[in-house]
């Protein structure tokens, strides 16, 4: 019986036609889902008592139409199509079977179960049987059928129908009452039933149907449209005036209110002005939070304090002189008051920069330099400083990097290598440090250069070659170590994006005053 992987390498050598349809891998006369297993094993399946898995019919086809990609786009492009992958060790032995190169293979399981293939009906009968049941046309018809395509072309082309010439012809091909049927059978067949794909083969009738209901409506609609030009004519109205108009209708409100105003006596008009400022005194109403005033006079000892006064909006002297009467003054005081006031609130203060900081080893020997800090933590890919060098690029003191975080928005972060030059309120900014290794890298800085405090306060960081060996003093400090793989370039940017992921989780916790 015939196997799915002999079949498959039968065709690649022969170079014959494989087709796929409707799911399906067909050879000839035989076909197989494409999700079928084939007996070529998975490389470390099978062994040491572990289950036997097998590449399927679909991943060995895939393979042999992309063998000229490169194994990592290769392994991409299967994923994209959710199509499983040829494991790298599997891939030389399995493309020399199916090119004929070599008769055999040791991981082909001749025990493992086929399934039976499926009957396929031959391409050449089903054309036959097609062309059987083209309907035959006579002679006759076909020369009538273009007479009449050979009239329509010649028939000259109407022009542009109006709505006037519309609604003239459908009164002059059916009554008035003919046409009010026609509208009121529509709208209930409109409001009965919901629109399908059955509306799409209406016939004239019910076109003319359509256009007649549509006529009048739209006929009523261009009759009151206006063509403006510019938006000053549209707030110009040709009728109206503005003098003629409305100054009656103010002129006549003005006269309104002085005559309801002369009625008036003028005592209720001066009432209001005499009213007193005191606060009108509440009933007695016992409350436990507001004892102040239930309680007499002579509680102040026979002295005119009142217990409900305020300070509030009273200048230092009449505070001191108490109720006393005022003397007659010059009116002096309340130009000489604000001057002392306004003189302190005209120093200005110097802002406070919330830009947050990151520091980076200065020695040559880093993987993250002042040449590629900016390649490394803004666009989150790996450049050796040697190629920066090459490239022309100069060694700055400072960068300021721009990190994206959603479309459109940045925020800068400040990049130094010399800590030693930062001021002492400088130091709050300080969020991250990528720590080299040795501990003299914080000679020098405060909490006295103890990397355990430092850690403590700053995010640590350590980039590396995943084939490098692990410092000692980094292996025991807190430091979250980022990796880099010389083969594998394609994950650097997944790698560089969990530095802003700590960093971020970091500074939300401690630095929440700083900008990011």
């Amino acid at each position: 019986m015939a196997d799915p992987l002999s079949l498959l390498r039968q065709y690649n050598v022969n170079k014959k036609e494989i087709i796929e349809r409707n799911d399906q891998i067909i050879f000839g006369e035989y076909s197989w889902p494409k999700t079928v297993n084939t007996n070529y094993l998975l490389w470390g399946c099978g062994k040491d008592g572990t289950s036997k898995e097998y590449y399927t019919l679909e991943c060995l086809l895939f393979l042999l139409k992309n063998i000229h990609l490169s194994h990592p786009v290769y392994v991409r492009q299967a994923a994209a199509e959710y199509i499983p992958v040829v494991r790298r060790p599997d891939r030389k032995d399995l493309l020399a079977y199916l090119n004929g190169e070599t008769a055999a293979s040791g991981s082909i399981d001749k025990s493992a179960p086929i399934e039976i293939p499926s009957q396929v009906k031959r391409v050449t009968d089903e054309l036959q049987n097609d062309h059987v049941k083209k309907p035959r046309f006579e002679e006759d018809q076909v020369q009538r059928a273009k007479e009449q395509l050979a009239a329509r072309l010649d028939a000259p082309k109407e022009s542009s129908v109006t709505t006037e010439q519309i609604r003239s012809r459908l009164l002059e091909a059916m009554s008035v009452e003919r046409i009010a049927a026609i509208k009121a059978k529509r709208l209930a067949k409109k409001r009965a039933t919901i629109k399908g794909d059955d509306d799409n083969g209406l016939g004239i009738p019910d076109y003319q149907g359509i256009l007649e209901y549509d006529v009048d409506v739209t006929k009523d609609i261009i009759s009151r449209e206006r063509q403006w030009r510019t938006r000053t004519v549209i707030l110009q109205s040709a009728g109206k005036n503005f003098a003629k108009n409305i100054f009656p209708l103010l002129q006549s409100i003005k006269v309104r209110e002085e005559g309801g105003g002369r009625n008036q006596p003028q005592e209720k008009l001066q009432t209001p002005r005499a009213t007193p400022v005191h606060p009108v005194p509440q009933p007695t109403v016992y409350n436990r939070y507001d004892q102040e005033r239930f309680r007499g006079k002579e509680e102040t000892e026979g002295f005119k304090i009142d217990t409900m006064g305020t300070y509030h909006g009273m200048t230092l002297k009449s505070v001191t002189e108490g109720t006393q009467p005022k003397r007659a003054a010059p009116p002096v005081t309340p130009q000489h008051h604000p001057v002392p006031v306004a003189v302190p609130n005209r120093t200005p203060q110097k802002r406070v920069s919330k830009t947050p900081i990151i520091i980076i080893p200065a020695a040559t020997t880093s993987l993250i330099t002042m040449y590629n800090v900016k390649d490394i933590l803004q666009d989150l890919r790996y450049i050796t400083s040697e190629e920066k060098k090459n490239q022309g690029c100069k060694r700055e003191n400072e960068v300021l990097i721009q990190r994206r975080k959603d479309v459109g928005l940045t925020v800068p972060y400040r990049v130094i290598d010399n800590p030693l030059k930062l001021a002492p309120g400088d130091w709050d900014r300080v969020v991250a440090v990528f720590v080299q290794g040795p501990a003299w890298q914080f000679k020098g800085w405060p909490w006295d250069g103890n990397p355990v405090e430092i850690f403590a306060r700053i995010r640590a960081f350590h980039l590396k070659w995943d084939e490098m060996r692990l410092d000692s003093n980094v292996a025991k400090w807190a430091i979250h170590i980022i990796q880099l793989s010389k083969q594998k370039r394609h994950l650097d940017r997944a790698n560089l994006l969990k530095f802003w992921e700590v960093l971020d989780s970091f500074m939300v916790k401690h630095k929440h005053h700083l900008r990011f």
